[in-house]
């Protein structure tokens, strides 16, 4: 769900050719293509996406991909357009196992040549966690277990709560003191800097599924689930320049944690070591981040392979319960994808959302406030039978 590191530079041009007239053929399969919350046309994320988005959604009406020639067709006002997708460094593949989902196009990253800075410091720290955990049953004890467990409910709210349905879709609003305690929570999750990881989830709502989405699993499941942050050249090409965080980038806050991000994991990993030794840091570094770590990319790649779509998103968005379990309430994915605004994931009675109770207690005690929630006619918009 977000880069560990901050991109360095904006591409001069994207790899996609010049739009050209063609007549629609046959063999193609509709996506849609949609502007962040748009089912909410009055939220000030909207208007921010309006002023901002490269690609409103009242200029494509349609979406098609052609599986034989690898060509993307729009019907964009009333004008049939269609444009090549970038061929190079891909690999035709087959049909994810388990699942309806079809990989288009591989996506090689590990055995590539143009490796750069930011790629290697994402895989280091990844590998350093999963590497750190591997001391675990040697270095295991109670209070580091435990400390370990409340690290995971913490900063991993911090990702869900925070980052993901705060910051991203502004689904309710907190105090400015909450907003950003619990935005410090995410950035000890060690996925990355606010700003960089909402303007990267933004734009996977925006361009879901497509050849632009910066993680689908139409490129493989893996790189949807964690290669993908190994090669910020290309995620910085899809993406084009980052210009959908305007709300965050006006505050010094978010702009700090941006400039200073990597410390403040250190500085935990220190403070750890100093309170507790080798296990605390074992535990409370390595076991829990790598735990957070794969709960989050599996809402990325598992939540748009397996399971069900109870909504017409368009997309591969998929309600996964034993994800919405891990990772408290993002597992229903498809009711996200539905209804991007809204503060509650888990629609249903029986639908456990975990985050969504949180945001719940903090309404009733009245520091959230504006919490939004789908609509009725909403509902009946997205659905099936409509």
């Amino acid at each position: 769900m977000a880069l560990i590191i901050s991109a360095l530079l904006k591409p001069n041009s994207l790899p996609f050719s010049p739009l050209q007239r063609v007549t629609p053929t046959a063999k193609t399969r509709r996506f849609s293509c949609k502007v962040l919350n748009s089912g909410h046309p009055d939220s000030e994320l909207n208007q921010i996406q309006r002023k901002q988005s490269p690609l409103d959604s009242s200029f494509v009406t349609q979406l098609r991909r052609s599986y034989s020639n690898g060509e993307v067709s729009a019907l964009a006002n009333g004008v049939s357009v269609v444009a090549k997708e970038p061929d190079h460094d891909l690999k035709t593949q087959g049909r994810i196992l388990f699942s309806d989902v079809v990989v288009q196009k591989r996506r090689e990253v590990f055995w590539r040549g143009n490796w750069n800075a930011l790629d290697i410091a994402s895989s280091g720290i990844v590998l350093a966690m999963h590497l750190l955990s591997l001391c675990a049953p040697f270095y295991f004890n109670w209070p580091a277990f435990w400390l370990a467990s409340g690290l995971y409910l913490v900063t991993g709210l911090g990702i869900t709560l925070s980052f993901h349905r705060n910051l991203s879709h502004r689904s309710f609003k907190l105090p400015k003191w909450l907003e950003y305690l619990f935005a410090y929570c995410g950035v000890q999750a060690l996925q990355g800097n606010p700003i960089d990881w909402v303007s990267t989830h933004r734009y996977h709502h925006q361009f879901c599924d497509s050849e632009r989405d910066p993680h689908s699993p139409i490129e493989g499941f893996w790189f949807s689930h964690m290669n993908w942050l190994f090669d910020t050249s290309i995620v910085i090409e899809k993406r084009g320049d980052s210009t959908n965080v305007g709300d965050l980038e006006k505050q010094p806050f978010y702009r700090f944690l941006q400039s200073t991000y990597i410390l403040h994991p250190i500085a935990l990993g220190a403070l750890l070591y100093a309170l507790g030794g080798f296990p605390f840091l074992v535990w409370g570094m390595g076991v829990r981040t790598i735990w957070v770590y794969h709960i989050t990319w599996l809402v990325n790649s598992a939540s748009h392979v397996w399971g069900k779509q109870a909504w017409n998103t368009g997309d591969l968005s998929k309600n996964n319960w034993w994800v919405a379990l891990l990772a408290f309430g993002e597992g229903w994915h498809n009711n996200h994808h539905a209804f991007e605004y809204s503060a509650r994931h888990g629609m249903e009675w029986w639908q456990l959302d975990l985050t969504w109770y949180v945001i719940k207690f903090l309404q009733v005690v009245g520091v959230a406030t504006e919490v939004k929630l789908p609509s009725q006619l909403h509902k009946q918009k997205m659905a099936f039978n409509n």
